[in-house]
Order: C-alpha cells, then sequence, then structure tokens
C-alpha cells in the first residue's frame, strides 16, 4: 500500500503509475484528490504483493527519488502484517464490547496488542475474548503517573493506532504529540456542536432534532482534532435525555468501528485539520 501528499502539480499520477508499471506493479485499488484550497494532492495506490519483484523495503527504495523530487509525505505498509492497536477504555463497555467482536470474529483484521482501562471492570470480558488487560488506576492528584505508565506501555508495543474508545480522561500534550495521526476518539456528539462533558444533555437542553458521533485524530486541543467519520440519528420532542444516550450508543459503535477500520486500511490523509478518506 502507497500512500502519500505533496504539492499539487502536473505529472504525479503518471510518474507514480509509470514507476509501479515499470516493475511489473498491478494497481489493485486507485484513489486520489487535489484539493484546490491547500494546493495539495493526495493519493492512495493499493498493489498486488507478488506483481512486484521487491518486498516492501524494495519498493521504498525504488520510490524515494520519486518523493524527493515531488516532496512528498509518503508511506509504504504491507498489508499481509496485521497492524497493531491499542484501546483506552474506562466503565463505559458499548464500545469495547463493538470492537471485541470484531476483532474476535475477524471482522477486523488487526493485532488487537492490549487493552488498557484505569479501573478493572471490563478485565473479564476482555480476557474472554483473549485480549490482553492492562489495569492502571488513575491518582486523581497524580494523574502524570497514569500517563507515564500508559507511555511506556505503548513505548514497548509501538502500536499503530490507539483507540479512545469512551476513555474518560484527557490525553496530555506531550502524549498527543509522540502518537500523533494514531490516536483516534469516538465524541458523542456530532462535532464541533457539543464539545465537552455532556453533550448528550447540552444537545436535549438545546433541543436539537439529530444526534450523532464523531470519530476524530486526537490533538492537543480537546475535541478539535481532524474528523474521520460521522453520523447522526433523529430524536424528537418526546426523548429524554436517557433516550438521547441510548440513541448515541448504537451510533458511536458504527460511527467508531467505520473510523477504525478507514485508518487501519490506509484510507484517511490527513490535510491540516481536515482529512481526505478514500472510502
Amino acid at each position: 500500500m502507497l500512500t502519500l501528499s505533496c504539492p499539487d502539480r502536473v505529472g504525479v499520477i503518471a510518474e507514480v503509475a509509470g514507476l509501479l508499471a515499470g516493475h511489473g506493479g498491478w494497481i489493485l485499488e486507485a484513489s486520489h484528490h487535489s484539493d484546490a484550497e491547500s494546493g495539495r494532492f493526495f493519493m492512495r495506490q493499493e498493489v498486488k504483493a507478488d506483481s512486484l519483484p521487491f518486498d516492501a523495503d524494495g519498493l521504498r527504495q525504488a520510490f524515494e527519488p520519486v518523493a524527493a523530487r515531488f516532496e512528498m509525505d509518503w508511506q509504504v505498509t504491507d498489508t499481509g502484517v496485521p497492524k497493531k492497536m491499542v484501546v483506552l477504555v474506562s466503565k463505559q463497555e458499548h464500545c469495547l464490547y463493538d470492537l471485541l467482536a470484531r476483532w474476535h470474529s475477524a471482522e477486523l483484521e488487526v493485532d488487537l496488542a492490549a487493552v488498557i482501562s484505569n479501573h478493572d471492570v471490563l478485565r473479564g470480558v476482555v480476557e474472554w475474548h483473549g485480549a490482553p488487560y492492562h489495569q492502571l488506576p488513575v491518582d486523581p492528584d497524580n494523574k502524570a503517573q497514569h500517563f507515564d505508565e500508559i507511555g511506556a506501555l505503548l513505548g514497548k508495543i509501538q502500536p499503530d493506532c490507539v483507540v479512545l474508545a469512551r476513555y474518560m480522561q484527557v490525553l496530555p500534550e506531550w502524549l498527543c504529540r509522540e502518537y500523533a495521526g494514531r490516536i483516534i476518539n469516538i465524541h458523542h456528539s456530532f462535532l464541533p456542536s457539543f464539545a465537552g462533558a455532556r453533550p448528550y444533555h447540552q444537545a436535549y437542553e438545546r433541543g436539537v432534532k439529530l444526534i450523532g458521533a464523531t470519530c476524530h485524530y486526537v490533538t492537543a486541543d480537546l475535541d478539535a482534532g481532524p474528523i474521520i467519520e460521522q453520523d447522526v440519528v433523529r430524536i424528537d420532542h418526546s426523548d429524554s435525555p436517557e433516550d438521547y444516550v441510548r440513541y448515541g450508543k448504537d451510533v458511536e459503535r458504527t460511527v467508531l468501528a467505520r473510523g477504525v477500520r478507514l485508518h487501519l486500511e490506509d484510507r484517511v490523509l490527513r490535510n491540516g485539520n481536515r482529512t481526505v478518506v478514500f472510502d
């Protein structure tokens, strides 16, 4: 899998396709987008691995001169090697249950390297599914220790994706920076509306007719990172805040699963605080 972005100019597609074709590369899927506002070009190329005379490292080496000439931000990944995922969760279980079910049934092809929680209530279901569980309690007077422990564990695992599945803690800036573009959160509102705490109750007080959920990359700015996926459900005047929460949980599950899949399949390219999503 080859993904890239670069300043938009004539010849990018021809150069990339020509290099792949020159080595016998069989392109299975090709997507590209030219963003007029930013002046950048985005591309995703899925290539049949056994059509090339070399492995992923060989493709990287062959592609380097092209990447340098066009000033590309790019990466080559081997889809035959499952990506590593770590899930952070507190007490709310609905998003975690959904991810576990998709992983356990091989619907989500990923190496679930660890589930980390500041509580112990979900250990049983995680270990029943066969995933490692780590409880790292939070001391309200010394949260830094908790995040240092998370950072140490992530450093050992080196995950490709860290999923905040209703993990009710705000990550420190250093952790957001170290894993930029790899931490994915599910927020229970249709951002940028109702950021922060208790968004369903905020929506109820405002009297909205649609509520939703947002899957986004985590940055140091709370609930303001680049958006990957969103969806909504209609509500009406007879619904209570508790109904909002119940409806919202269904949306959260599906939006998070779709966002995680898009990330794992290298279908999301960041464009400043926006994203290009090749679905």
